[in-house]
């Protein structure tokens, strides 16, 4: 008797597909995004936070790539954080350092976003200095 694909003696394997960066990163931002409603809910009232890729280039950038930006908002669409997956993860040299650094980015951009200071969006992270 022949066995099924992937099953050696019998067994079915199990299939490991390693977590794609991505999918890191989403979860990253999600962790932050919580992390911002438990202390400071009103921060996130009206405000889209999106993640793309890459900024587009052909917007007119000072003299590096932005990790993200804060868009007010328009009559057509809410405010607006967008973070940019690759810059951020491309400065990162380990996983608890782009988690740190999504949350360091989202934070600053809500915080010019909304006029509300850092320490109130993330009074935890604050109180450590």
């Amino acid at each position: 008797m022949l066995a099924p694909p992937n099953c050696p003696a019998g067994q079915r394997l199990r299939e490991r597909r390693p977590g794609l960066p991505s999918d890191f990163f989403f979860h990253c931002v999600a962790d932050s995004v919580a992390q911002v409603a438990r202390h400071c809910p009103e921060a996130l009232a009206h405000v889209d936070i999106d993640v793309e890729e890459v900024p587009d280039l052909s917007e007119p950038w000072l003299t590096q790539v932005p990790l993200a930006v804060a868009r007010e908002a328009t009559l057509d669409r809410l405010a607006q954080v967008v973070l940019y997956r690759r810059p951020i993860e491309l400065r990162c040299t380990s996983r608890s350092n782009e988690r740190d650094l999504v949350h360091t980015t989202l934070v600053e951009q809500l915080s010019q976003l909304t006029g509300i200071a850092v320490e109130r969006l993330d009074p935890d992270e604050s109180s450590d200095d």
